[in-house]
């Protein structure tokens, strides 16, 4: 009997240590939505380097995601699309100043239906009647939409076109609303264009007097640090950059 319940003992033992080594390698990233189909197929070669890890991928707005690990969101990397977000994270506590670290930078482009027929050829040209509806990520949250506010607001034209702005949660939305002609026009970023050739077409680059670059860090409260940090530097490394630039994503 004592053998017996030793044997238990032990495996109980075995089990719990096997879990919680499991749980350890588990890491939570919160990523902006521009960086989809980048970090899917970073994680896949991450998890196949570090079979033992597991990478749960969550991606939206960076102001969303924000707004998610302030109220306590399980996160373990914040991956943000622009430096507003992640300097908030940092006032806020959530993210240390010496844990983050700029990845990639990107372009902001005005696009339009592939099929379009209007003549959309510079931001001026947004103001015709033929343009109704134009998509542009929510400034409240969205960076591409503080982006686009901001280019916009330097050209003399964010009040005249504020009225036909198609408010997004992201910028895949906006991507979506152009790809599908439900809108004449839409800001978004070089690389989200690139992935729906068929469907969008870059009209112009928009000029801003501020790089897109876009900052990573580890959560403050993370309860995986070590894999949060592996996950980070797995970021900077020559595949991991490859695959970035692949999408077109520019180095910072």
């Amino acid at each position: 009997m004592q053998i017996k319940t030793l044997s238990k003992l032990l495996a109980s033992i075995a089990f719990c240590t096997i879990s919680a080594s499991s749980l350890a390698a588990e890491v939570t990233v919160s990523a902006a939505a521009s960086l989809t189909n980048a970090f899917k197929e970073i994680a896949q070669n991450y998890q196949t380097q570090y079979p033992e890890a597991k990478v749960s991928l969550n991606f939206g707005a960076s102001g969303a995601l924000l707004q998610q690990i302030a109220k306590g969101a399980p996160v373990d990397v914040f991956a943000s699309a622009d430096q507003e977000s992640m300097d908030e994270a940092q006032k806020q506590g959530l993210v240390l100043a010496a844990d983050r670290r700029d990845f990639v930078k990107n372009t902001l482009v005005l696009i339009a239906p592939v099929d379009g027929t209007l003549s959309i050829k510079r931001l001026e040209d947004l103001t015709q009647a033929g343009v109704k509806r134009i998509a542009i990520g929510n400034p409240a949250s969205v960076p591409v939409g503080r982006y686009t506010q901001h280019a916009l607001t330097a050209a003399k034209l964010w009040h005249a076109l504020e009225a036909k702005a198609i408010y997004t949660q992201n910028v895949r939305q906006s991507l979506d609303y152009v790809a599908r002609g439900e809108v004449e026009s839409g800001f978004v970023y070089a690389t989200d264009a690139a992935i729906m050739k068929d469907k969008v077409k870059v009209v112009m680059d928009v000029p801003l007097d501020m790089p897109i670059t876009y900052p990573v860090a580890k959560i403050k409260a993370s309860t995986n640090a070590d894999e949060a940090k592996r996950f980070i530097a797995f970021l900077f490394l020559p595949q991991s950059q490859a695959i970035l630039t692949k999408y077109g994503f520019q180095k910072p």
